[in-house]
Parts: C-alpha cells; sequence; structure tokens
C-alpha cells in the first residue's frame, strides 16, 4: 500500500511545475558540479584573489572550489568546526565568516589551502533557540562590516538575546555599533554604491509580505521585538520597549506617519505572487554584460527556488521601486548570488529545514546570459499622475498606445502583529492615455487612482512587440511611496468592491450538521511537521461515515488543508492556486474548483480549524494537501475511504 502511495506521490510531483520558464530562451542555468561526498547546503559564497569560489556550508564548512566555471571543478576543504555560517565575505587575503555567535576571521598563513587561524571579531550571546540565524557579513566602502541577526521564534518572533533583530557595525579591530532594529528574519542585505543599506525581509509576525527596506542608523523597520536593546547606551533607536501598539487596519505606511521613527518599505514582493521568502540581493555592476539590466536588482527568493527584479529608483532622497519576475527553476532554495569574474551568477542553495519548490536540498548553479536580449518591461518609473515605462525592445504602435493594453489595480497589507496579512484595500485604476514614444521604447501611462503608500500592480497583458512578441514577464509591481514634487496629480476613482468569490459555504463545513444528533462517527487530528509536512500521511474512514476532522498548525508557517477527489486532481488544484494572484489569500489560495470536497481557511501559526462532514460513498484514494503557493509539491497525504 505504502509502495502505491508513494509511486502515485511522486508521479504528481514529477508533473507539477515541470513547465520550462520561456527566460531559458535567454539565461542558461548551469550546474556547478558538486562531488558525492560533499554536502553542500549553501551558506555563504565568496571569490578570493586566485578566482576561487569559497562556499561556507550549514554544515560548519567552507570549501574551496578550483575553476568553478568548468565542468571539473577541483574542491577542497579550506574550514570546518563553525556554527552555521550563513554569510561569507573575503578581504585582505582572509575569509570573514558568520558564524550563529560571532563573525570571525579565517586566514591561510602557511600556504597549504587550510584555515590555520581563526580569529574572532567580534561575538554576541545565543539564546539555543532554533531561530537564531546569522547573516553576512557586508562591507562598507571604508572597510567596516555589516551583519544581521535573526529573531528567535517561540510561537512569535522573539529577541532572547541581545541584539537579536538588529543591523550591526563592526570593524576590523572588533569595535561594534548598533544602527537600526525592528529586523525580523533578514537573510539578504546590501550595500549600494552611495553607501546604502538595503535589506529583504520575509512575511510574519509585523510583516505581511516579503519587503525590501533601506535602512539608516536609528530607523525602525516594524518588527518591535528587538526594541528589547533600545535602552543601551549604544543604541541610535529611540524608541522605547512596547511602544508599538497595534493599530487594526492600518498600512505600515500610514503607521510611519503616526511614528515617524518607523522606516517604510522601498519595495514590496507580494507573497506567493513573486515569492514567499526573500533572500540575498545582488546589484547588477557588469556593465551590460548580463543582458539589458544593468544597475538594477536581483532578488533571490528561498521558497519559490527563483530569482526577481527590481528596478529601484530614489526621490527626493526615499526609495522606491518596481519588481518584477525574472527566472526560476533552480535547484533548490535560493539563499546566495554573487557575480563570477567572467559575469555569469553564482547561485547558492539550500532547503533543509526551509522546504523550496526545488526538489533538491541543497545546490550550487550558474546563471548565464546567452547574449539575447528577452522582451521586458525595462524599467518602471513613477511620475505624479502616472508611471513611465521602458521596454528592452521596441513595441507596436497600436499596442503600444491602446490604454486599453494596461491595467493598474492598487493594494496594501495590514501592519498588524499577526503572521503575515491579507491583501486590503484592493482597488482598480484606470489607464486612461497612453503617450508612446516614436522609438517605441518607452510608454507614458497616464493613471487614474494612483495612491500613496500603495502597492500598484501594472499588467500590460495586450502589449506586443514589434515583431509581434508578448512581454515574457507583463507585470510589475511599484511601491509608491512619493512622486516627483511631493504632490499626487492623478485623478481620483472611487472604491472597487470589496469581496472574494467563495469557494462555496458546504466546502468549508465548520459547523456540525443538526442531523448529527449522536455526534460524528469519528475524530481525525491532523497537525503540522517541520519541512512542510503533515504529522499523518495517511488517514484512514470508512466509506459514507460522518467525520470531524480537526487540522491544528504547529508550524512556524501558514497552512492550510484541501482534501481533493481521486486521480490527478491534487496537481491540478495546486496548479490552480498558484494562479490565483492578487485574490489568492482573500480566498485561502483555495481556487474554484469541482476537484475540491473540503478544505480550511489558511491557519496562522498555532491555531486550529475542525471540519465536519461526510465521508464520500465511493471508496478510494482521496488526497490531501495544502495549497499555500510553494507547499503543495511536498505537503500531501491520504485520506483513505475504505
Amino acid at each position: 500500500m505504502r509502495s502505491f502511495l508513494t509511486f502515485v506521490f511522486c508521479s504528481l510531483l514529477g508533473g507539477l511545475f515541470a513547465q520550462q520558464d520561456p527566460m531559458s530562451a535567454y539565461y542558461k542555468i548551469v550546474d556547478v558540479p558538486i562531488p558525492d561526498e560533499v554536502v553542500l547546503e549553501v551558506g555563504g559564497l565568496a571569490l578570493n584573489d586566485q578566482d576561487q569560489l569559497g562556499v561556507s556550508t550549514r554544515r560548519g564548512e567552507v570549501w574551496l572550489i578550483d575553476r568553478p566555471y568548468s565542468k571539473n571543478p577541483d574542491y577542497s576543504l579550506f574550514a570546518k568546526g563553525l556554527h552555521e555560517p550563513l554569510g561569507l565575505a573575503f578581504r585582505d587575503n582572509g575569509f570573514y565568516a558568520t558564524q550563529r555567535g560571532e563573525l570571525t576571521r579565517l586566514e591561510d598563513r602557511d600556504g597549504n589551502g587550510k584555515a590555520d587561524v581563526f580569529r574572532t571579531v567580534y561575538s554576541w550571546p545565543l539564546s539555543g533557540n532554533y531561530h537564531d540565524y546569522s547573516y553576512g557579513p557586508k562591507f562598507l566602502p571604508g572597510g567596516d562590516m555589516l551583519v544581521t541577526l535573526n529573531l528567535s521564534w517561540i510561537g512569535h518572533g522573539a529577541s532572547l538575546s541581545k541584539w537579536r533583530g538588529w543591523l550591526l557595525k563592526i570593524t576590523p579591530e572588533g569595535d561594534m555599533e548598533p544602527l537600526a532594529t525592528g529586523l525580523r528574519s533578514p537573510a539578504g542585505f546590501m550595500v549600494n554604491e552611495k553607501g546604502d543599506i538595503f535589506y529583504t525581509e520575509n512575511q510574519g509576525d509585523w510583516v505581511g509580505s516579503g519587503r525590501m527596506t533601506h535602512l539608516e542608523k536609528g530607523d525602525f523597520a516594524g518588527n518591535p521585538a528587538g526594541l528589547r536593546w533600545a535602552a543601551e547606551p549604544n543604541s541610535p533607536v529611540k524608541l522605547a520597549a512596547g511602544s508599538i501598539p497595534d493599530y487594526p487596519g492600518m498600512s505600515l505606511f500610514e503607521y510611519a506617519k503616526k511614528v515617524p521613527a518607523v522606516k517604510a518599505p522601498a519595495v514590496w514582493f507580494p507573497h506567493t505572487i513573486l515569492g514567499i521568502s526573500t533572500s540575498d540581493i545582488l546589484v547588477d555592476n557588469t556593465g551590460g554584460q548580463f543582458g539589458p539590466f544593468e544597475g538594477q536588482w536581483f532578488v533571490g527568493d528561498q521558497g519559490h527556488s527563483k530569482i526577481m527584479r527590481v528596478y529601484m529608483e530614489e526621490i527626493d532622497g526615499v526609495y522606491q521601486g518596481a519588481a518584477f519576475g525574472f527566472i526560476d527553476g533552480f535547484a533548490s532554495g535560493i539563499l546566495r548570488m554573487i557575480w563570477g569574474s567572467d559575469n555569469s551568477m553564482f547561485v547558492g542553495m539550500t532547503s533543509r529545514g526551509w522546504p523550496a519548490t526545488g526538489k533538491a536540498p541543497y545546490g550550487l548553479q550558474r546563471l548565464v546570459w546567452s547574449g539575447k536580449t528577452p522582451f521586458e518591461i525595462k524599467t518602471m518609473q513613477a511620475k505624479p499622475d502616472g508611471f513611465l515605462l521602458t521596454f528592452t525592445e521596441p513595441v507596436s504602435k497600436s499596442t503600444g498606445s491602446d490604454p486599453a493594453s494596461y491595467a493598474v489595480t492598487s493594494f496594501n497589507y495590514e501592519y498588524h502583529k499577526t503572521y503575515g496579512s491579507p491583501i486590503v484595500d484592493q482597488q482598480d485604476g484606470e489607464v486612461y492615455q497612453v503617450e508612446l514614444s516614436e522609438d517605441g521604447l518607452s510608454a507614458r501611462l497616464l493613471v487614474k487612482g494612483m495612491r500613496l503608500g500603495f502597492i500598484h500592480q501594472v499588467v500590460a497583458e495586450g502589449l506586443r512587440s514589434r515583431a509581434g512578441k508578448p512581454l515574457l514577464h507583463n507585470t510589475g509591481y511599484y511601491t509608491l511611496n512619493t512622486v516627483p514634487g511631493g504632490q499626487l496629480k492623478s485623478v481620483a476613482i472611487g472604491s472597487a468592491e470589496d469581496g472574494a468569490a467563495d469557494a462555496g459555504p458546504t466546502k468549508r463545513p465548520n459547523t456540525m450538521p443538526a442531523s448529527w444528533t449522536d455526534g460524528p462517527d469519528v475524530e481525525l487530528n491532523l497537525g503540522t511537521k517541520p519541512g512542510l509536512k503533515y504529522d499523518e500521511t495517511v488517514l484512514m474512514v470508512d466509506a459514507g461515515t460522518k467525520v470531524k476532522l480537526t487540522f491544528s498548525n504547529s508550524d512556524d508557517m501558514l497552512h492550510n488543508l484541501v482534501i481533493v477527489k481521486p486521480g490527478d486532481a491534487v496537481g491540478k488544484v495546486a496548479e490552480l492556486s498558484m494562479k490565483l494572484g492578487l485574490k489568492g489569500e482573500e480566498m485561502n489560495y483555495v481556487p474554484e474548483s469541482d476537484l475540491i470536497l473540503y478544505h480550511t481557511g489558511i491557519l496562522q501559526p498555532e491555531t486550529s480549524e475542525t471540519l465536519y462532514f461526510t465521508a464520500p460513498k465511493e471508496p478510494g484514494y482521496y488526497m490531501y494537501v495544502c495549497t499555500f503557493p510553494g507547499h503543495a509539491q511536498v505537503m500531501r497525504g491520504t485520506l483513505m475511504v475504505e
């Protein structure tokens, strides 16, 4: 029986997400071979002066890879015994690694290819909590280093040991200065050419969706757990612990108006639409050797095994910009990205405990530009009354100048202590006029319904190039914090109707039917395990019995439970859930489909929901699945009806 279920599971799994990304015609994903005996769970990447690739792993090793661009690279163990180093850098003939509890310099002084000096630059206390991840370092122009410290997890984010949830600056001599707090899970951060600091954040408590924030000294980025240490003498943050009340229904942008110390994000990444767990940031400084996106930013996503693209602009000192899809299909969950000396991109991956759409437990790949230019929206700039789009190829006059080729929707997320947020305040705008340039390379969209503090989805589905090609990615998400001149001149329109399509009240039966005078025939309990798993992979009931099924989410992520018909229904339902777009959260990621029998809503961590239903009369193997995007391919089980 288990062999049959395994066969069914693997068959469905292989069919899901099998379609090749169309961007692969322009950017090729190339494997960097890994020896069988090397478990390369990538935590950090850095090239040394000999163009050898240093790779730190979650298992505490640092490997040196000679000829990393070849089909036969050579691996040598440089260091071992570290504590899960999730970052690596190279400077002044030595590697710097951020372990869980310290920033360490590793040197090979005798030239034998192995580290013989491990010098603690700076250390911080640990609580022992599994969520006490530490990242970095990144070098500032003057040689000082930056590290970020993840919050602990105790059913919510907590700063159980000093400086958890903070950005720290550390000198090579070991002097530390705290710079900013409000961080939750700051796995990716970078310093731009001006020396400004940005970090990526993952959805969680106080974090409605993935986002990127510009951090300056004294900033508070939103999660109040780190304020526990704001009273320390060297803290530049002026907010006190407990000074962030939860105002229901307020966005982070609006909250920042009430509390100026709060920093609104520069870019939002709509959850499950662009990704689910943002990671590294890499700026294209290749001088055009990686395609048409010079100066733009690439952002990895661990859960969706993909890379996104960001066009960032600075308006009157305020950073903001547009996020686009770029390429997916990587082997595992992306954590680190760096440029190779040949202007290809090294991508380091891991998925242990952090499941990803890429099925491999770890991986190292390169992304190589083919030299061909994809048809894309190249940039998206804010104007007081609309947006200016530029393209990588000229667009046709008939489609490019037609307002019907474009659609605008604005929306937001709630800023609250609850884990994540549904999409709120969604409103359709209107592109009422388009000014297309003579060369077809730009289009000025005049828009009704723009709103400061909102994410603006711009879809150019009807757009075609002069050669008749559609855009590879026709949607951009612009985070509008300000406009040139500071005054919005977009014409207002009425609010769109609220409400979402419902999967049907009979498919979410949370109340025991009155006709069940003797109660249910059987009571089932289903929970979760780490790694995107239900705690039971097989549940058994008799055909036609009255079932009470309680699903409890004890994980630190969002999950649901969807029971579907036999056969290939589970794969089809999972695919439909990925296409819900902006409606996904309000529909609990449950698509409207006759293939679905029963479902719960999306459950927050440490919550539960009970369903009452009559088991199908037809015996068979009915699958249950979590349809939260990125979970469906691994988080499944079988309801055996006998």
